[in-house]
């Protein structure tokens, strides 16, 4: 049976573009900051991609990337390729890396399906919003933890930064960490700070690390 409603006209399904509800027909409609996550081929590595996209172009580029030495090299040429591409354009774009590419896969599928982290905010957000943090003295957030039946559980990097020793409780359990906040570290020594003084600056606890009973290097295999 047919159906009787005649549909022509109608169009696509409005999505949302920076607080706004577009009938999404021409690339250069498409508005959004957003991210896109991917893997290499032989899964050793991964991708994140951000995107500030106004009016179907590229106006800016974080590619944030974890894995194998060539993945790095990649994201750098990336970082200069996309800029000032079209959205399709850079879709098409052999972007050097598998995960890189496969991250700029899915960051197509967010902002055509108005699914961008600017989706409801007003105008978007300003170009230079992708180096937020980043140019607060914070790193990108990859976290490295180790652990086996011989060493029990090590903390390498977190959230705060590079960790130097962990404390343990009268269990072996970990309690609290000490850490350098490379970001601060790094800025002090821009400053002109003695590498002495801006580690030491930078050096920080979380936790219960005072209360600990042991202390290890977590870099350590013993």
């Amino acid at each position: 049976m047919s159906c009787p409603i005649n549909m022509e006209g109608f169009g696509p399904s409005p999505i949302p573009e920076e607080a706004k509800w577009v009938q999404l027909k021409e690339i250069n409609q498409v508005c959004g900051f957003s991210h896109g996550c991917g893997k290499c081929a032989p899964q050793q590595g991964t991708c994140k991609l951000t995107l500030n996209v106004k009016d179907g172009i590229i106006k800016e580029a974080l590619v944030e990337t974890i894995g194998c030495s060539g993945m790095t090299h990649s994201a750098a040429m990336a970082a200069e390729i996309l800029p000032g591409k079209t959205l399709l354009e850079a879709l098409n774009t052999d972007l050097v890396c598998d995960a890189i590419n496969d991250a700029m896969k899915q960051i197509f599928l967010q902002l055509v399906y108005g699914r961008s982290q600017s989706a409801f905010s007003e105008n978007g957000l300003e170009v230079g919003s992708a180096l937020e943090d980043l140019g607060k003295t914070l790193n990108s957030n990859v976290g490295t933890v180790y652990s086996s039946a011989k060493t029990g559980t090590r903390y390498l990097n977190l959230a705060e930064g590079y960790i130097t020793k962990e404390a343990l409780d009268e269990n072996g359990e970990i309690i609290g960490y000490e850490y350098v906040a490379t970001g601060s570290l790094m800025k002090s020594l821009r400053e002109g700070v003695e590498p002495k003084e801006a580690v030491e600056k930078a050096t920080k606890t979380y936790g219960r690390f005072a209360e600990g009973v042991t202390f290890v290097d977590p870099r350590e295999v013993k």
